[in-house]
């Protein structure tokens, strides 16, 4: 009997053995032994991107030829806001920068351009100029900046106020204002590009003195080192299908050059300074981000206990489109470039802190207009006109109509600022001098619509733009009437582009988020650009910025 119960008890195991062979669960036997890193209760680091100027089309318009690890590798493991928005004019870079990281508009925050007039001193005042402080870095006057002129405080000053001012904080970017309104009024550093020297310099609202590592990273004379490649495209040339052929009649020149085409030699030349041409080139985004890792490693952010801010604004996908337009082959290579450079940082964070330690995400400023000789050459509505003609039309129609005076203060924004006194010497009212102006604008073809900046309730324009010019407007920095020019239309440029328009090419930006409890997937509901904020703050649990007017995007966060 006993031998009759082994046998079987042996043939009951030979069977056991059989069907574990071919189970499924044996497949996964290796994973389920493998480590599985989660996330941890809070990121160590969370980076916000903006790209300057960056289109929502531009994730799918030379994305064949992106590589996997960059706007790719945040797409298909992020989360993608398809239909996301700016909701106020101007949409200009440095009220784009604070509605980012304010989550609030310019009626709010303060910032309502990159540069307004101011009433009092009767001058134009610069969005992040600060007398009262000095360059630090450099003998220029460059670093003269801070973000006082910001009325309120940021995601990044809320991170920082959360944890007890214990984190760290540091902001980016070529351009000091896109360093400084996202870093906000808490941040241990804020570093911008100094073309003088072609240094990184700072502000003494931050530092006395610049750290070691910043002037070592100087002395290496790395724009130098990118200019001296010159640039020619990435890919051979004929591959850029997306683009216009080189050398267009409506694309500008880089200084120094005879015609917009490839290759740009960035040669020496009298006159000619190459480390502010380099701006203009994708090698300022490069050096943005060289910068950027530099800091990382060298200040440690997300070593610490507490969660640190970094932000880095791309500025040069700005300064290109500006010079060529969206529709050049240069637009096309600056993009493929800023790719690989997004994948290089993401692929040095995945050994700095692993992914499922880092929250990203990825905006930009404002969109941009397609170039007017561009689509007139198709036949397609469009053109450019002066600014200082449309001025002038306001001021000889006054004149006209209540004899000479000085009616009109500036222009800045497409706003036209008066002489309150001149109206109060003349007795005149506010409709008097708006209807005079009014009629006298209309009369030229490219402009849409003039708007009483105080009388919105009987403004003939679309409802949803209604919204966007009360959001812009800010009673104690805004002018009296805003003028609206066609779609396609703006004024300043003869070639190459710009923006700042109410229009969806201007307000129709990506936004993607990536890392640290982001789960993969995209929404095609409407999101508005003041969501950004406190959608951070809500995935991190801290209190959102005190001029918040926006809402937390749940498709993110649940």
């Amino acid at each position: 009997m006993n031998k009759k119960l082994i046998t079987l008890f042996a043939g009951l195991c030979a069977v056991v053995t059989d069907l574990s062979a071919q189970s499924p669960i044996k497949s996964t036997s290796k994973a389920s032994t493998a480590v599985v890193k989660t996330a941890p209760s809070k990121p160590k680091l969370v980076i916000g991107i903006v790209v300057d100027q960056m289109r929502y089309d531009y994730l799918y318009r030379y994305s064949n030829k992106y590589t996997a690890g960059g706007f790719k590798r945040l797409m298909g493991e992020g989360f993608n806001c398809r239909n996301h928005h700016y909701d106020y004019v101007p949409t200009v870079t440095a009220a784009g920068h604070a509605a980012i990281f304010t989550g609030s508009v310019p009626a709010v925050d303060g910032i309502i351009g990159n540069e307004w007039f101011d009433s009092k001193s009767g001058r134009t005042v610069y969005c992040v100029e600060d007398s009262t402080v000095k360059t630090i870095g450099s003998a220029t006057s460059a670093g003269l900046m801070s973000p006082k002129n910001l009325l309120v405080s940021t995601i990044t000053d809320q991170v920082k106020i959360a944890q007890n001012h214990q984190s760290k904080t540091i902001g980016i970017a070529l351009k000091d204002r896109g360093a400084i309104l996202p870093a906000g009024h808490t941040a241990n550093a804020a570093y911008w590009f100094d073309s003088k020297d072609g240094f990184w310099i700072s502000s003494s609202f931050y530092m006395n003195e610049l750290p070691s590592w910043v002037k070592e990273f100087n002395a290496q004379k790395n724009p130098q080192k990118y200019v001296a490649k010159g640039w020619n495209t990435l890919l051979p040339i004929e591959q850029y299908t997306e683009s216009t052929p080189d050398d267009q009649p409506f694309e500008g020149k880089l200084s120094g050059e005879q015609k917009p085409v490839f290759p740009h030699e960035l040669a020496a030349q009298a006159g000619v300074n190459l480390l502010e041409v380099i701006r203009s080139t994708p090698y300022g985004n490069s050096l943005t981000k060289d910068f950027a890792v530099t800091a990382i490693q060298n200040e440690q952010l997300g070593k610490g206990a507490s969660t640190d801010f970094l932000t880095v604004s791309f500025s040069s996908t700005d300064y290109v489109g500006h010079a060529f337009g969206p529709n050049s082959i240069e637009a096309e290579d600056t993009y493929i470039r800023l790719d690989r450079d997004i994948a290089s940082l993401l692929s040095f964070l995945d050994t700095y802190l692993g992914k499922e330690n880092v929250l990203v995400f990825l905006s930009a400023d404002h969109g941009v207009a397609d170039v007017p000789g561009y689509w007139q050459s198709k036949k397609l509505p469009a053109g450019t006109t002066d600014g200082l003609v449309l001025t002038n039309t306001v001021k000889d129609a006054l004149k006209a109509s209540f004899g000479e005076g000085d009616y009109v203060r500036a222009d800045e924004n497409n706003q036209i600022y008066l002489n309150h006194e001149t109206l109060k010497t003349r007795n005149l009212s506010r409709a008097q001098v708006f209807e005079v102006v009014q009629t006298a604008l209309l009369k030229r073809p490219e402009v849409a619509n003039v708007i009483d900046l105080q009388n919105l309730a009987n403004a003939t324009v679309p409802e949803y733009q209604i919204g966007y010019i009360k959001n812009g407007y800010n009673v104690k920095r805004s002018g009296d009437f805003l003028y609206f020019l066609n779609p396609g239309w703006f004024t300043g440029r003869k070639t190459g582009t710009t923006h700042g328009s109410v229009y969806r090419y201007d307000t129709h930006i990506p936004l993607l988020w990536y890392g640290w409890k982001i789960k993969h997937g995209e929404t095609s509901k409407r999101t508005n650009i003041s969501d950004i904020a406190p959608t951070v703050a809500d995935l991190l649990d801290v209190l959102e910025p005190n001029g918040t007017v926006g809402n937390v995007i749940t498709d993110v966060v649940k």
